[in-house]
């Protein structure tokens, strides 16, 4: 018997108000299958990518939320329905009453009437002041994964990530900043039945609070929904860099932001772009323009319009937040892992051109040893 099941669920507080970010799915009940068979399934062994193969189905839901305070009497409560593939991204805005929570319950209410499903109940992270964010990319910068044929592709579904190389430098680097007090995100080209596999290996190097941004490849297949495209299975810019303005619009505009990634595919452009956003030294239009053209982007319509709104909506949070913090900067630093023996970046033409190169951002560094 299946019932509905939370892939993950991130929930963030920060000075105005609650982030949530939330994935749904039907699962079978392992308690169905009698009490020692559950115990079993639930013994901890490392999870591999094709495990999470029934995600690909895509199902709606409607899921009532309830807060409540440290005296675990209720403060809020409040329905929301998911989108097409049972994902939730949305604010609760602080109020005398929302300020009070401390604890969040989620029960789906769609799939049966009358019934209530209790989906869990988890506690909100909240972010400190000022705000200190470390995001990370994984294939090839914390793993070093390889897809470059169908025996590595086949491998990389069949087995844990444990069994490929961790690059060491990588992971001590991430885990440094977050020692500091810098909140981790992984942000992954990875498909979205990889959360699981993942999780644990970010569990077994000792890395806990990590938000995990993943490419949900429904999208792609789907007739309906033109957010990602087939185009983008190759292209990997528009999809990052889309994350990175949702990372920014859940937590608000960071005083200090580490960006990591590798020199394999297209993480220094589209790090760079954000940087130069933040950095409020250029106009946010003629970044885009100078960049939205690349071939790490590559957008559609109805892409370059999601953009743009987004990049408004960062825009009006990096005034509001120069108004609060006059006469500060966002602090940025980017790690670059090197793909082979170079020594410098090399940019495409029309971002060097169209805005200053501030190479002084980048630390280009070796995996290992």
């Amino acid at each position: 018997m299946k019932r509905p099941h939370l892939v993950h669920f991130l929930s963030l507080i920060t000075e105005d108000f609650i982030s949530i970010k939330a994935s749904i799915t039907m699962k079978e009940n392992t308690m169905a299958q009698g009490l020692g068979q559950a115990i079993v399934n639930e013994l901890p062994t490392p999870s591999f990518p094709i495990q999470g193969f029934r995600l690909l189905n895509a199902y709606q839901f409607k899921v009532k939320i309830v807060g409540l305070d440290k005296k675990h009497l209720e403060v809020f409560k409040k329905s929301y329905e998911s989108d097409s593939f049972g994902n939730y991204n949305f604010k609760i805005p602080l109020t005398e009453a929302t300020r009070k929570i401390e604890v969040l319950q989620l029960y789906e209410v769609g799939k049966q009437a009358g019934l209530d499903i209790h989906l869990g109940t988890y506690i909100p992270l909240r972010l400190a002041s000022p705000i200190k964010l470390a995001i990370s990319d994984f294939d090839k910068t914390l793993v070093d994964t390889r897809y470059s044929t169908t025996k590595d592709v086949f491998s990389s579904l069949t087995k844990p990530l444990e069994y490929f190389p961790t690059i060491p430098k990588s992971v001590d680097k991430l885990r440094s900043y977050i020692e500091k007090g810098f909140h981790p995100f992984i942000l992954s080209a990875s498909p979205h039945f990889y959360e699981n596999a993942i999780r644990d290996w970010l569990y077994q190097n000792k890395i806990y609070t990590a938000g995990i941004f993943l490419k949900d490849y429904r999208q792609v297949f789907s007739l309906f929904e033109s957010d990602l495209t087939p185009k983008d299975l190759k292209v990997h810019g528009m999809y990052k860099l889309n994350h990175l303005f949702d990372i920014l619009l859940m937590t608000g505009v960071p005083s200090e932001l580490i960006l990591m990634g590798d020199n394999f595919e297209s993480d220094p452009v589209i790090y760079l772009t954000l940087a130069l956003i933040l950095s409020g030294k250029h106009d946010p239009w003629n970044i885009w323009n100078s960049v939205r053209k690349l071939d790490a982007f590559h957008l559609n319509r109805r892409q370059n319009a999601q953009f743009l709104n987004k990049i408004y909506q960062i825009n009006n949070l990096l005034a509001r937040w120069k108004e609060l913090h006059p006469g500060k900067g966002v602090t940025t630093k980017i790690y670059i892992r090197k793909r082979g023996d170079e020594v410098e970046l090399s940019m495409p033409a029309e971002l060097t051109k169209a805005i200053d190169y501030e190479g002084s951002l980048f630390d280009l560094y070796s995996g290992y040893s």
